[in-house]
């Protein structure tokens, strides 16, 4: 699949269907590691190669439907061209061209709309703020 360059604007369009899925992420992704926790408790006492207890069982089944249903989110964000970076910050990198060279567009969980980009090798510690003289089409 090709890489979806975004405008600013087309960013911030994104947003409301973008931090629904991000938020249904961080919800799924906490259940998942809940529920991965219940399992290793329940198998805690199990010995290697012997039968796995039905309750155990359950919660193992229900481990790997939350992971699928956490990788289907995950994967719809990429068909909006979105990358999840952090599934409990709820962290989303849009791409963007700033003098013909890609950089991210950063938003997270909370913000109300896009105000910080970073380099594609700098992650998250490299946000910077949005400002006119990089991003001319926002307005003041």
């Amino acid at each position: 699949m090709a890489t979806r360059i975004f405008s600013l604007a087309e960013a911030d369009q994104a947003l409301p269907l973008v931090r629904r899925i991000a938020i249904d992420i961080r919800a799924e992704y906490r259940a998942w590691k809940q529920a991965m926790v219940d399992f290793e408790l329940a198998i805690a006492g199990v010995q290697a190669g012997g039968p796995e207890p039905d309750h155990a069982r359950a919660l193992r089944e229900e481990v790997e439907r939350r992971a699928v249903r956490v990788q289907v989110l995950v994967e719809e964000l990429g068909e909006l061209g979105c990358e999840l970076k952090d599934f409990e910050v709820g962290l989303v990198d849009f791409y963007a061209l700033l003098d013909d060279r890609l950089v991210f567009l950063c938003w997270r969980l909370g913000e109300d709309r896009i105000t910080h980009w970073h380099e594609v090798d700098a992650g998250f510690a490299g946000r910077q703020p949005i400002d006119t003289t990089l991003f001319p089409e926002i307005v003041p």
